[in-house]
């Protein structure tokens, strides 16, 4: 937060880190989860502009970490895991309001295709916000 707009110098290096840590479950406190859905969601507000241009990966990243997460019966405790969804979630929201609802329309295929309830979920809270 600190860099504010003048993160957008770094925009193409940071991406890859933070697909790189959505992607790996990280033990039973997923603390590098939550901590770089934290950068993400600090990234979109800071460098809106620069968002609907990296939305197609960003979102593909987020809904396969929102399906992980969900099907993932490990040793990860329920809160850790709701704060995961709904950490996604805020980021998916924040991306449909920088993208001017392109995230609504790519998610309504989704939602009617996906069966699973907590995934249903997240994305209906998407669709809802405005």
């Amino acid at each position: 937060s600190r860099l504010g707009i003048l993160i957008v110098r770094h925009l193409k290096r940071l991406e890859r880190v933070i697909l790189g840590y959505l992607e790996v479950c990280d033990g039973p406190e997923e603390e590098a989860r939550l901590g770089i859905l934290e950068t993400l969601q600090c990234t979109i507000e800071h460098a809106w502009p620069r968002m609907p241009c990296r939305l197609p990966v960003l979102l593909k990243a987020l809904l396969k970490m929102i399906w992980d997460v969900h099907t993932d019966q490990g040793s990860t405790p329920e809160p850790v895991t709701a704060a995961l969804l709904q950490g996604a979630t805020e980021c998916l929201i924040l991306l449909d309001r920088c993208s001017e609802g392109q995230v609504k329309v790519l998610l309504e295929g989704v939602y009617s295709s996906c069966e699973e309830n907590r995934v249903r979920e997240c994305i209906r809270k998407v669709q809802e916000n405005t």
